[in-house]
């Protein structure tokens, strides 16, 4: 019961790495899917019930100590699927008496906000998807008074771990078997990154000190701050390393087509909610995670070349 966790939606891809971490620290880790799992570890069970289905997953693992709702609905589908999910994560920590972890992301701040996010920067989001995100964490503010304990972990943009579905592998290293690397934004803004491996440790480091937390918590993971120049350089650095990229042939620079991202996005909704949010290439923000590491002490930082070059094995197989 001390060290078990459940992991809504540990078929993705933040759910997968979450598993894998959590099992390697001994805990028993109840993984819930909707569908067959993509893999198999040690110290995992599989939990084969729907997500929306607080009463059957609760049910299904009975008591546990820690809840993470790790299932994030499509962009298209944030609107509709956002806030009903959320809610069925916090009756099922409710049911099992469990506390709810909730990985945040920057989407709360909006195009104001300051290059240092801290826990206690004021919340002036200025997109849909963000006034969501801030709506669901005011959710779990409110469940806090009436015996619920959560605290959110907040991250920047992910990279590394299995699967695709990041700004990272889709659009910036998409091509680079071509000698291309397309960036989203001007080159000396700094943007928040957060390597899966180590955010999902930081969660585990944080579960076990579940003892110390408050009702409701607010963490920053603090993870890569780069500004697209660096991204780049230390990218171009490691594919040569992994073979991708040619000695002394430079990387071709590319810059991501705005508006005519945002004219095809009057016909094909991902593409506008993806156009949505452009600012935050062009707003520098980084994120502090000193009340982190106060909380847990030394916070997982894998050294960015290591960690680009385990982000390339498992995007091109090398």
């Amino acid at each position: 019961m001390s060290k078990t966790v459940l992991i809504i939606g540990a078929n993705g891809r933040l759910g997968r790495v979450l598993a894998s971490s959590f099992a390697a620290e001994g805990w028993h880790v109840y993984a819930q899917v909707r569908r067959e799992p993509m893999y198999t570890q040690a110290g995992i069970q599989w939990v084969q019930v729907p997500l929306d289905n607080p009463v059957a997953l609760a049910e299904k693992v009975r008591s546990v100590s820690i809840v993470i709702h790790a299932a994030n609905p499509l962009y298209t589908q944030w609107r509709t699927q956002a806030e009903p999910l959320t809610r069925c994560a916090i009756e099922t920590a409710r049911r099992v008496g469990a506390i709810l972890m909730f990985p945040g992301n920057v989407y709360n701040f909006g195009k104001k906000m300051p290059e240092l996010l801290q826990e206690s920067t004021a919340q002036t989001p200025s997109t849909r998807k963000g006034r969501i995100r801030v709506e669901l964490e005011n959710l779990l503010r409110e469940v806090a008074g009436s015996g619920l304990r959560s605290v959110v972990i907040r991250a920047g943009d992910f990279f590394g771990g299995p699967g695709r579905g990041s700004w990272f592998d889709l659009i910036i290293a998409k091509s680079l078997r071509k000698g291309i690397a397309v960036y989203p934004g001007p080159l000396h803004a700094i943007h928040a990154w957060a390597y899966l491996p180590d955010l999902a440790r930081a969660f585990v480091k944080v579960a076990e000190q579940r003892a110390l937390l408050p009702m409701f918590e607010v963490l920053h993971f603090a993870g890569h701050a780069l500004t697209g120049e660096e991204l780049l350089e230390s990218l171009a650095k490691s594919a040569r390393r992994q073979g991708l990229l040619l000695p002394n042939v430079p990387l071709q620079r590319r810059s991501l087509p705005w508006p005519l991202l945002r004219v095809a996005g009057l016909a094909v909704p991902m593409l506008r909610e993806i156009s949505e949010m452009r600012y935050l290439w062009s707003v520098p923000h980084r994120l502090s995670g000193e009340r982190l590491a106060k909380l847990i002490g030394e916070v997982p930082a894998t050294p960015l070349d290591r960690a680009l070059d385990e982000t390339l094995r498992e995007l091109f197989g090398r």
